[in-house]
C-alpha cells in the first residue's frame, strides 16, 4: 500500500494551505484546513458530513460549494476520488457526502489498492494537479467592468475579459473567471477566436442569464444564437454554474412570431477543436440548448440539461459535421430529443446518459436537404430512458438521400418509454407515400430491456431501398400498462434476431 499512500500524502502536501468548507454533525460551519505541519486533514476525526436532512443529519448547502475559490475545488475533487458520493440537492447545486473518520481513509486506501489500477489513479492525480495550478493568467469578468446583478447588462464586460484572454500569449492556459454569487445578463453574444494560447479556459462558477421577454432582447429578429464560441481550439468550459437561457417567453410561437423573432440556441460552439465541457447546468434554452457544428475531438461530460416536457425544440445536445465526439455521464431532461445527431457526423460514443423527459436519442432527422447527407459509427451505451416519448430513434424524411449505418444501441433501459426501438422513414410524412433514397443499415440493439409506454414497442418503418442488417440480440420488451402486450412491426427491413421479445417478424431467427 506504500505507493498509493505515498501519492495522497503528495496531493494532501500540496493541499497545505487550502480550506474546505464543512459542516458538521452539532450543526455548526467552520473552516477546516490543515494546521501548518499537518500531514492530515483536519477533517480526518469528524464523521460527518450531510447525506440528507430528512435523516436527521447536516446538509451542506449548494451556495456553500458554488463559493469556493478555484484551488479549493481540487480538495471535492479529491474527496471524489477518494470515494465520496456525490449528491443533487434539487434540480440545481451538487453536494458531497463522506464518511472521513478515524478509519476513513485508511479504508479508502485500501479499497483503492484492492480495485483500481495503479495507472489509472495516476491518469486521476495527474488531471487533478494540472487543474488551476497556480499559474493560469485570470480574467476575472468583475475585474473589467460586470456588476452581476442580474439586471445591468454585463455583455461588455464579457467582451473585454475575452479580448484580454484571446489575447494574451501565455505558456499555461489563460482563464476567463466567471465567479460565483453573481448573476450576470448578457445579450447574445460571439466569443471569436482563434486565440493566441493553444488552450484557454472558461471557469463558470456563478450563473449566466438571458433577458427575461422577447422585447428585453437586441434584434431579436436575427438571432439564431445566444452565446457563440466560434473558432477556439482547446478550450476547456467548465464549473458548477448555471447558464439559464429564460426561454419560456420563445417557446409561445405565436408570441415570437408577432414579434418576427427567431428562437436562439443557448450555447453554440462552431469549428472549435479539442473542446471539453464539462459540469455546467444549462436551463430553459429558447430552442437548443447545447449546438456543436464543425467541431472535432470534444467530450462532454457530467452536464444537467433541464428545460419543461412542453418546451418547444429545446434539444438538450445538437451535432451537425462534427466528428469524435464523447458524451458521458449527463441527464437531460427536455421538451425534444435529448440528443440530435445530424448530418455530416462521424464517430460518436454516448454512455452514461439519463434522458427523460423528452423525445429520446435521435439519428436525425435526415434528408432535409438535397445534399448527400451521411453519418456513421454512432454508439449508444449504458443509458436510460423514462418516460421519454421516443427511444432509440432514428428518422429520416421521405425525399432525402444519402444514408446512415454502423450505429448501435447497447446496454439500454427504458422505463415506460413511447416508440423505444424506432426506425422511422416517413418522418413529417407528405402525400403520395414514401419515395426514400435515404439508406439505413447495419443497426445493432443489443442488451435492450424495460418497459413500453406504448403497444408498438418495436417499429422498423423503412421505405424506399429498404434497411438491411438489422441486428436484434437480447432485447425483452414489456408494456408498462397492466395486462397489456407490446409487439414488433416492420416495413422492409432485414436481419436477424436473437432472444427477443416481443418477436420482430422481418429477422430472421
Amino acid at each position: 500500500m506504500g505507493d498509493v499512500q505515498s501519492i495522497f500524502e503528495h496531493i494532501l502536501n500540496s493541499f497545505a494551505n487550502e480550506s474546505l468548507p464543512l459542516v458538521v454533525e452539532d450543526g455548526h460551519s467552520e473552516e477546516l484546513g490543515q494546521k501548518e505541519g499537518e500531514n492530515e486533514f483536519r477533517a480526518s476525526n469528524i464523521r460527518t458530513m450531510f447525506v440528507s436532512a430528512e435523516n436527521g443529519q447536516t446538509l451542506m448547502e449548494s451556495k456553500q460549494i458554488r463559493n469556493l475559490s478555484p484551488p479549493s475545488e481540487k480538495l471535492w475533487i479529491l474527496l471524489m476520488v477518494l470515494g465520496c458520493e456525490v449528491l443533487r440537492i434539487g434540480q440545481i447545486g451538487l453536494g458531497m457526502g463522506c464518511d472521513m473518520g478515524s478509519n476513513g481513509f485508511k479504508n479508502k486506501m485500501e479499497s483503492f489498492e484492492l480495485h483500481i489500477n495503479l495507472l489509472m489513479m495516476f491518469s486521476i492525480v495527474s488531471s487533478i494537479l494540472s487543474t488551476g495550478d497556480g499559474q493560469t493568467t485570470n480574467f476575472n469578468v468583475l475585474d473589467y467592468g460586470a456588476k452581476g446583478d442580474g439586471k445591468t447588462d454585463d455583455s461588455q464586460a464579457f467582451l473585454k475579459a475575452w479580448e484580454g484572454l484571446c489575447t494574451e500569449a501565455v505558456e499555461a492556459p489563460p482563464a476567463l473567471i466567471i465567479p460565483s454569487d453573481y448573476s450576470f445578463l448578457l445579450q447574445p453574444l460571439l466569443f471569436s477566436g482563434p486565440c493566441k494560447s493553444n488552450t484557454v479556459h472558461i471557469q463558470l462558477m456563478g450563473n449566466v442569464v438571458a433577458p427575461d421577454n422577447l422585447d428585453a432582447w437586441i434584434n431579436c429578429s436575427t438571432l439564431y444564437k445566444w452565446l457563440a464560441i466560434h473558432y477556439v481550439d482547446g478550450l476547456i468550459f467548465n464549473g458548477f454554474g448555471h447558464i439559464n437561457g429564460q426561454g419560456s417567453p420563445w417557446w409561445d410561437n405565436g408570441n415570437v412570431e408577432r414579434k418576427n423573432c427567431s428562437k436562439p440556441t443557448a450555447l453554440y460552439f462552431h469549428s472549435c477543436n479539442g473542446l471539453q465541457l464539462r459540469g455546467i447546468t444549462h436551463l430553459n434554452s429558447p430552442r437548443n440548448h447545447i449546438t456543436l457544428n464543425g467541431c472535432n475531438n470534444v467530450t462532454l461530460s457530467n452536464l444537467t440539461i433541464i428545460a419543461p416536457d412542453d418546451s418547444p425544440n429545446t434539444d438538450g445536445i445538437n451535432l451537425k459535421d462534427s466528428t469524435n465526439v464523447t458524451i458521458q455521464d449527463t441527464t437531460i431532461a427536455t421538451g425534444d430529443d435529448c440528443i440530435a445527431i445530424n448530418e455530416g457526423t462521424f464517430n460518436v460514443n454516448i454512455t452514461g446518459v439519463a434522458c427523460g423527459p423528452g423525445h429520446g436519442i435521435s439519428i436525425g432527422s435526415l434528408g432535409n436537404t438535397e445534399d448527400y447527407e451521411t453519418v456513421e459509427e454512432i454508439h449508444v451505451r449504458n443509458c436510460s430512458f423514462n418516460g421519454t416519448q421516443n427511444g432509440a430513434r432514428i428518422k429520416t424524411r421521405q425525399d432525402g438521400i444519402g444514408h446512415a449505418k454502423k450505429i448501435s444501441f447497447e446496454h439500454i433501459i427504458f422505463i415506460a418509454a413511447g416508440n423505444p426501438i424506432i426506425i422511422d422513414q416517413n418522418y413529417f410524412g407528405a402525400e403520395g407515400g414514401c419515395k426514400n433514397k435515404f439508406q439505413v443499415s447495419d443497426i445493432t440493439y443489443r442488451d435492450i430491456q424495460g418497459s413500453s409506454a406504448v403497444e408498438e414497442a418495436i417499429k422498423l418503418d423503412c421505405c424506399g431501398i429498404g434497411c438491411p442488417n438489422i441486428v436484434m440480440d437480447h432485447v425483452n420488451l414489456t408494456s408498462s400498462l397492466p395486462n397489456q402486450k407490446v409487439l414488433a412491426v416492420c416495413n422492409n427491413a432485414s436481419g436477424t434476431s436473437s432472444s427477443t421479445l416481443p418477436d420482430v417478424p422481418c429477422l430472421s431467427n
